[in-house]
Order: structure tokens, then sequence, then C-alpha cells
């Protein structure tokens, strides 16, 4: 451990950013690892009861079910439910509201994510072009001499540009990942509000 610190503390400032771009990155990336489980999201009581709605006694207990559970699809579907006594388009118009509420919260963390992904690589980038006006300032004022200070500066470069760069390639594939499951999500909970709509529609035209 202490001889990888030493080796990072080589990278020289730059290390300090690129180090806070990793704990942020890490921090999203766990919190996006346990809030997009899958069972999580799309809990499966829930669907359940959706598609069991078959009358208006159906529809209390799926409101008393949604009550208890937290999530997007609960909170969409509850928000359908609560006002099915409205026309079919504003019932349609609110859950689309709310849905696009949850779409931000599935979302969460992931612009931060995709940023730490872009500008990782661009400190590291920085750290390099530090690191060798290091080299070329010992060469005009020492020469060519002083191989210790030359290496010095040129593995400032290195180690900069390696670090960004296994940070920011890790979070890109991270952020890719949540995107696409994130997306998923959002289309599946679209399915089961679509499908609620219908069962709203064919209950009050009953």
């Amino acid at each position: 451990m202490s001889e990888a610190i030493s080796f990072l503390s080589k990278g020289g400032i730059i290390m300090i950013p690129l180090l806070l771009c990793s704990i942020i990155g890490l921090m999203i990336v766990i919190e996006k690892f346990f809030s997009l489980r899958r069972n999580k999201i799309l809990i499966p009581e829930i669907i359940s009861v959706v598609d069991s709605i078959n009358s208006n006694q159906d529809i209390k207990l799926a409101t008393t079910i949604c009550q208890k559970n937290k999530g997007p699809l609960p909170n969409v579907i509850l928000t359908g439910l609560q006002n099915q006594t409205l026309p079919m388009d504003d019932i349609k118009e609110i859950i689309n509201d709310e849905g696009r509420q949850q779409v931000r919260i599935l979302e969460r963390g992931l612009p931060i994510l995709e940023t730490v992904a872009g500008v990782a690589p661009l400190l590291g980038l920085l750290g390099t072009v530090l690191g060798m006006i290091k080299v070329f300032n010992v060469i005009s004022t020492q020469g060519t001499g002083q191989a210790s200070l030359l290496a010095g500066g040129i593995s400032e470069a290195l180690i900069t540009t390696a670090t960004g760069l296994f940070i920011g390639i890790p979070m890109l594939v991270a952020y890719y990942y949540f995107t696409s499951r994130a997306e998923n999500f959002i289309l599946d909970i679209e399915k089961y509000s679509t499908r609620l709509l219908q069962k709203i529609r064919s209950i009050n035209n009953s």
C-alpha cells in the first residue's frame, strides 16, 4: 500500500483532482449498483397487482399496495390509480408527468459519472503537459545531464496520463451500462403504466 501511495504521489498536484474524481465516480457506481436492481425498480408485487385489476374493488386494493411500496413503478401506478375517475386523456397526462419525475430519479448521478469519465483523462493529459514543462525547464537551465530530474518530470507525465485513463475508462463503461439499464427500466414502467390505462378504461366503460 505504501509503495502504491509513493508511486502515485510522484504524479504531482494533478493527482489530487484525479483522486477526487475516482472517489466521486466510485460512490455513484456503488449507489447505482444498488438502486438500479431489477427487483427494486420493477417490484413483482406491483406488477402482479396491475395485472389483476378488473374492478373498482381491485383498484382500491392496488392503491393500498402501491402506498406501501416506494419506487418509480409504484409511484407512477399510484398516480394513475388515484386519478382513475378523470377523463382518460387527463389520466395519461398525469401519469406522463409523474413518469418524467421518476426518470430524473432513475438517472440521478449519471451526468456526474459521465463528467468524471470525460474529465479524468483530460486531467491526466494536463498532468502530462505539466510534467513535460518541468522536463524542458530542466533542459533549458541545466542541460541534459541531470538524468534524475528529467526522469522525475517524465515520470510525473506518464503517471498522471495512466491514472486518468485508469479512472476514465471504467467510469465511461459504468456510465453506459447504468444508462442502458435505466432506459430499459423506463420502457418497462411505460409498459405497465399503459397496461394500467387499459385496465382503467375497461373498468370505466363497463
